[in-house]
């Protein structure tokens, strides 16, 4: 593959999370316009499920996220809320405010799965624009 094909591939995979992440925060409005704060996570990620497989992507929700130390993977219990088209986490959460925490949480699976974008999403929020926070990994 020559530098050109490389550079182009390189500006499809960019231009594949943009078109992800743009439906991701469509979807998040539209979910919150309809049924405003006050719900469960679970309701808001089951909508938002529905939301982004309609749009045709793919969606796995509650993935297990190992450790890999000295070589063999390590079961800890880490799940992850959502992960959209092998490339975008999402984790959601329904608080009165988010904290430093729910931030290093969406982080460290970023980290662990080597992703570059995700959103942590506080539904619990009058205005869902205030409840999207949108963090890219540094790798």
């Amino acid at each position: 593959m020559n530098r050109e094909e490389r550079e182009e591939r390189e500006e499809d995979g960019r231009l594949a999370i943009e078109w992800i992440a743009s439906d991701v925060v469509h979807s998040a409005v539209k979910i919150h316009r309809s049924l405003g704060p006050g719900l469960l996570e679970s309701t808001y990620q089951r909508c938002l499920e529905y939301e982004l497989r309609r749009a045709g992507h793919k969606v796995a929700c509650e993935v297990v996220v190992p450790i890999w130390y000295e070589g063999i993977s390590i079961n800890a219990g880490y799940r992850m809320d959502m992960l959209i088209g092998d490339r975008i986490v999402i984790e959601n959460k329904t608080v009165e405010f988010l904290l430093p925490i729910h931030y290093a949480q969406l982080l460290t699976y970023l980290k662990l799965q080597d992703l570059r974008l995700g959103f942590l999403i506080n539904w619990n929020v009058k205005i869902i624009k205030h409840g999207i926070h949108r963090y890219v990994n540094g790798l």
